[in-house]
Parts: C-alpha cells; structure tokens; sequence
C-alpha cells in the first residue's frame, strides 16, 4: 500500500476530486494548508501600501490506495492540477505498513 500527497492549487481541487471520482477512487482526504516552494509568496497592495504575502493557500490530498493504482492516480492528479504556471503543487508517495478499517475490523488491503 501507498499514500499519495499532493499540495495543488485550491482552485484545482474540484477538477481532481471530480476525476478521481470518474475513475473509480473516491476515498481522498482534503485539507486546506498554506505554505509556499519556489513561488515564495506574493506582493499586493492594499489601500496605497505594498505587502508581502510569503504563505499562500494551497489544498494537501491523501490517499491510500494500492501498490499498481499509485501510477494512474498520480497521473489523473497532474493532469487535472496542471496549468503550467510556477506554484501548480508537489506530489509525494510514501510507503503505508497497514491499515484497518475501524467500522469492521478488517486490515491490510480490504480495510481500504
């Protein structure tokens, strides 16, 4: 089993829980986070006077999923959070050493 996370754009999001959907993997968390890569931030003005904005809101997705979805659901990730522009996100893939379902009992694979 594999945890998948992405930090993507907020605007993104709906576009890549709809695709998720569409291809069968609705389980996803979805948290909004701020933070800030190479982007490193914004400057606005607001009544007259500059300032910095150095974290910016971004969504982070966890999913669990198995070993041979990783490949697809990453690839359905970067195609519906891609716009070319600097700040599209990261995606990230961790090991998960089990899981259980709490409702069931069931672990391991079944459990997700």
């Amino acid at each position: 089993m594999k945890e998948i996370r992405a930090i993507v754009r907020l605007e993104k999001v709906r576009d890549i829980l709809d695709a998720l959907e569409d291809s069968g993997h609705p389980g996803v968390s979805v948290e909004r986070i701020e933070g800030h890569g190479r982007q490193t931030g914004l400057v606005e003005q607001f009544r007259g006077r500059e300032f910095k904005v150095d974290l910016l809101p971004k969504a982070r997705l966890n999913i669990v999923c198995a070993d041979e979805e990783v490949d697809k659901l990453v690839n359905t990730i970067v195609d519906n959070a891609k716009t070319g522009a600097i700040g599209d996100g990261k995606i990230f893939v961790y090991p998960v050493e089990n899981a259980l379902r709490i409702r069931t009992g069931e672990v391991g694979q079944e459990a997700i």
